[in-house]
């Protein structure tokens, strides 16, 4: 007589079914800036926004105020464990600055929201000096690129000097005085030779880029290999449905069509000389084929792998807040 084989049947711990994250309606999270009043004016409000997404009061106070006063706690506590670590040692460290990542997709404000947390930070007393440095900076040089071939891949993980951005945030994680990054430009379009960013120890360095939460590549011989997500201390992923950032992109390719693409030393000049309805359609082609391309397959999965995750709405509202539990 034949017996059948048992059927075995697994639940995943409850443990495990659980998010890794809380998360807050938006009347939830602006309610945690409870205790900390601070306002920016109108001439800062229009300084920080960017080309289609206008910084509200109400945006800053409901939303970047808590994320800037959770930030400040981390920070405190990296100071207090850098000192303790210090006396342990009996000897006098540099000072270590508090590395903040903000990624996601082009076209999504990640740029305006590192400005208005920097903004914030730079007020509270305890970390006067907070610079802000963009990764595009460490994009190959346009020549490089065609050489490599992969000029419409710009934007991708290999379009980045990797090697030059970790030693960057690496040698400003250590310390060192007066550490240069290059600068890019969005209106050439290419990196601006002998421009430089200097960043000389400061308490905190926003770094906001496509790619900074992308993880490395681990190697078979099991030797570690660094990559700039491992020296962040804190990091925020900004998000949209991708349905939206088309949209989002597509206004501000019309917005430049109409403006910067004018002048005749502008890289894309040629697109000025499209109807409205071609330079829509070129919009997105390029939005298609290469920026949903580059967020559904490096950038969007790196989300889960932030500290904190801002989520708009269609209006450029943050809707809802997901922080990752300690």
């Amino acid at each position: 007589m034949s017996m059948s084989s048992p059927v075995l049947e697994f639940e995943l711990p409850q443990a495990l079914q659980l998010s890794p994250y809380r998360t807050f309606s938006r009347d939830e999270w602006a309610k945690l800036r409870d205790g900390v009043h601070l306002t920016l004016s109108e001439a800062d409000l229009t300084r920080l926004s960017g080309l289609i997404e206008k910084i509200s009061q109400e945006e800053v106070t409901d939303i970047y105020l808590p994320v800037a006063k959770l930030v400040n706690y981390y920070v405190r506590a990296a100071q207090l464990l850098h000192g303790a670590t210090t006396r342990f040692f009996n000897h006098g460290d540099a000072k270590m600055p508090f590395i903040i990542g903000v990624a996601g997709s082009v076209a999504v404000g990640k740029s305006t929201s590192a400005r208005v947390l920097r903004e914030l930070l730079v007020r509270w007393p305890n970390h006067p000096r907070v610079d802000l440095v963009p990764t595009d900076g460490f994009l190959w040089p346009n020549a490089e690129l065609e050489r490599r071939g992969i000029m419409h891949k710009k934007g991708f993980p290999e379009s980045f000097d990797q090697a030059r951005l970790l030693q960057f945030v690496a040698d400003v994680k250590a310390g060192k005085a007066r550490v240069e990054a290059p600068v890019y430009s969005h209106f050439s379009y290419d990196i601006l030779p002998g421009e430089k960013i200097v960043v000389d120890r400061p308490d905190i360095l926003i770094i906001e880029g496509l790619n900074v939460l992308q993880p490395a590549k681990l190697p078979k011989h099991g030797d570690a290999v660094p990559f700039v997500s491992d020296l962040l201390d804190f990091s925020i992923y900004i998000d949209a449905e991708p349905a939206v950032i088309e949209k989002w992109y597509v206004t501000r390719f019309l917005r430049l069509y109409r403006t910067a693409f004018r002048d005749k030393d502008a890289y894309f000049y040629r697109y000025s000389k499209l109807t409205q309805e071609q330079a829509i359609a070129q919009a997105l082609k390029l939005w298609r084929t290469i920026n949903l391309v580059n967020l559904k397959k490096n950038i969007l999965p790196t989300r889960k792998r932030a500290n904190l995750i801002l989520s708009k709405g269609d209006s450029h509202r943050v809707e809802t807040v997901a922080l990752r539990k300690l």
